[in-house]
């Protein structure tokens, strides 16, 4: 069974890689949450896959949201793997999710990375990748999920298929201790003269956090949890948060949206 989370596409596009290899069909965690029903039975699948964004050096909020809901039947005795998406490193992201899952009795087998295009936009310094850097890493990742596809099947160790970095301990346990402290909640998001009221915003958000008022225009509540899935799949780029992205990137993955 594959379970996975992604705001831009990236972490979808691999978790459809993996279900077309081993005959799966991922299924999204943002959708299940929605209909506040985590009960699953994973009794006939041969493992438990989760497949997230990494999001400032540790696990998209929203997966481990899940799994501290999920009640996942079926699956004593069953791998369990990890697949994170990055756009450099992961920093100490496999600890994380190990103790995630460790705290609902479940062991991680082993976890991997792929890297994928950048798209944290909203701090000083981060944009997304250029056209040549973002075209490079899309064309690698192929043979980096067979790489894992084939360490699954021979029951061999992730060894060189996850990518800490360097100061690994710093990022994780310093940066992305902040970021899930301060960074989430109220938010900066605005909309522009652009925005038309399409509502895709709200639609695509897996928190529910965007609603729209009577004048049709998205509203922020304070559960964010910056995933960026509003304002790079917003279609007319109407979207800002503060004035930091005024002249960024956007980003979506191309295979998928």
């Amino acid at each position: 069974m594959i379970f996975y989370f992604s705001a831009t596409g990236n972490s979808l596009w691999v978790a459809r890689q993996f279900g077309q290899h081993f005959g799966m069909t991922p299924v999204s965690v943002a959708d299940i949450m929605k209909k506040d029903d985590c009960c699953i039975e994973a009794g006939a699948s041969p493992f438990v896959m989760f497949v997230f964004p990494v999001h400032s050096w540790g696990p998209a909020v929203t997966m481990l949201k899940f799994i501290e809901r999920m009640s996942l039947r079926g699956a004593e005795g069953k791998p369990i793997y990890a697949v994170c998406t990055c756009g450099d490193d992961c920093g100490r992201t496999d600890e994380l999710i190990e103790k995630a899952l460790a705290d609902r009795g479940l062991r991680l087998t082993r976890c991997f990375s792929v890297t994928m295009p950048n798209c944290y936009i909203l701090l000083p310094l981060f944009d997304i990748d250029s056209e040549e850097v973002e075209r490079r890493k899309l064309e690698n990742a192929p043979a980096r999920i067979e790489e894992i596809a084939a360490a699954i099947e021979k029951d061999e160790p992730a060894s060189g298929l996850y990518k800490r970095g360097s100061g690994s301990w710093f990022k994780t346990r310093v940066i992305n201790y902040g970021f899930r402290r301060y960074m989430q909640g109220e938010t900066a998001f605005r909309t522009t003269g652009d925005c038309n009221g399409c509502g895709l915003c709200a639609e695509v958000c897996p928190e529910g956090n965007i609603r729209l008022g009577e004048d049709r225009l998205p509203h922020w509540d304070k559960h964010c949890v910056q995933c960026l899935a509003c304002i790079h799949r917003c279609p007319r780029r109407a979207i800002e948060y503060g004035t930091i992205t005024v002249k960024k990137g956007r980003y979506r993955n191309p295979n998928v949206y």
